[in-house]
């Protein structure tokens, strides 16, 4: 059956939309993978239990340790995208987390009722602090799908989960980017079709952000203290644990 040429334009253009590049265009694949066997090297698990369950990586938090569940890639990265699908299993918090060559860089902090895009505290005990370039009231429900999709060139970043997009910069993201990985706290968030691909600036980038927010601008109130966290008593041992 032949499409109508105007149908076909349509949907040509929905497509071309969709794909749009904001911050990044995309490269070379890095990393690809279904996630769906059991995490396996090169992947390194610091914390948590992670396995196969219904066809792809579960994630979940394990009170022993103490420390949200976290497994990582040892890759070294330039400027990059990365993309992926996560569901919601019963679990309070997950994260795509990025590091620096030492301690934490930047992340996307996801609960089921908030989207967090962040530069993350690189040294914990002062001065350098976290901030917050966006954060968005969301509805995540359990056992359904979304999309994240995390962008780093030069000093800029780029955090999207489903249709909640950010921006924002700082120095530190010039540095080399280390370990890319998923962290979780209580249990559980499912992951699959995770790609890593190089990318470059996209020239069009200056008119792509002027349709987000402004750093700082969309930034709705975070949890209350204790509550997602967990670990206040644990401050010291959590910077011991620096790279996790």
């Amino acid at each position: 059956m032949k499409i109508p040429s105007l149908l076909f334009l349509a949907l040509a253009s929905l497509v071309s939309a969709a794909e749009k590049p904001m911050l990044a265009i995309p490269g070379e694949v890095i990393y690809e993978s279904k996630l769906d066997s059991a995490p396996a090297s090169p992947w390194k698990i610091a914390k948590g239990q992670w396995e196969l369950k219904d066809g792809v990586v579960r994630g979940a938090e394990l009170e022993a340790d103490k420390h949200g569940a976290v497994a990582r890639l040892p890759n070294k990265l330039n400027d990059f995208i990365i993309e992926y699908e996560f569901k919601f299993e019963g679990a309070r918090t997950t994260s795509l987390s990025i590091n620096a060559v030492k301690d934490h860089m930047a992340r996307i902090n996801i609960t089921p009722t908030s989207v967090t895009v962040q530069k993350d505290d690189n040294d914990h005990e002062g001065p350098d602090k976290a901030v917050v370039f966006a954060r968005f009231p969301a509805e995540l429900k359990p056992g359904t799908w979304n999309k994240v999709r995390l962008e780093m060139v030069g000093d800029l970043m780029l955090g999207q989960v489903n249709g909640l997009t950010a921006w924002g910069s700082d120095d530190l993201f010039k540095t080399d980017k280390m370990n890319p990985g998923f962290t979780v706290g209580g249990q559980s968030v499912d992951f699959r079709n995770l790609t890593i691909r190089n990318a470059t600036l996209n020239p069009e980038w200056e008119t792509a952000k002027a349709t987000l927010p402004k750093p700082g601008e969309k930034v709705a109130p975070g949890a209350p203290k204790g509550k997602g966290k967990g670990k206040a008593k644990n401050k010291g041992a959590a910077a011991k644990k620096k790279r996790e």
